[in-house]
């Protein structure tokens, strides 16, 4: 079955996810998937959601959201600007194959340009893939934390190893270590 990812972006106000999700669960649309958070000021939200078979915009023959139908009904939420909706099918992803290991990565240090380039390209390299990052700057103090999967038969020593050299580069310090599976 096919789902929707729909973005939501703009001036943060009390009710915007209230808004957002009575509309979707009006269509009879389920949220697997969220991201929600506050930037500066703005609300930015990232949803995976698919449609049920009794809700009203849900097609006949797939029991898939009709995209169309839930752009037509997130319009008002838009309509003076303070928000900017955008729709799309997605296709779902297989489970992932079990990677190495979970992890955390927390970054902090003076802010300078290229650190999330710098560490992100650092995991790359070793096949680390991101799943979820978060950073804050507070006065001059930057903070990066993120999630992120190893393959399996990653060389965490060595993967240990580039990230001390990003870290002495950039002059930050960096911190790996393993995600505690029953706090995620």
């Amino acid at each position: 079955m096919d789902e929707l990812a729909i973005t939501v972006i703009g001036r943060d106000r009390p009710g915007i996810i209230a808004d957002v999700a009575e509309v979707l669960a009006g269509l009879g649309m389920n949220l697997t998937d969220s991201t929600m958070t506050r930037l500066r000021g703005h609300f930015a939200m990232t949803l995976v959601c698919t449609g049920s078979q009794g809700g009203e915009a849900v097609e006949e023959q797939t029991g898939s959201p009709a995209l169309e139908d839930v752009e037509a009904a997130l319009a008002p939420l838009a309509a003076n600007g303070s928000l900017v909706t955008t729709v799309s099918r997605v296709r779902p992803e297989p489970a992932p194959e079990s990677p190495g290991g979970h992890y955390v990565l927390s970054v902090h240090g003076a802010d300078r340009l290229g650190i999330v380039a710098s560490v992100a390209r650092g995991l790359a390299e070793f096949g680390g893939n991101i799943t979820d990052l978060t950073t804050r700057l507070s006065g001059d103090l930057y903070v990066l934390v993120a999630e992120l999967d190893l393959p399996a038969g990653a060389d965490v020593d060595l993967i240990h190893e580039r990230l001390d050299a990003v870290a002495r580069a950039l002059g930050v310090d960096v911190a790996l270590r393993p995600a505690e599976t029953d706090v995620l």
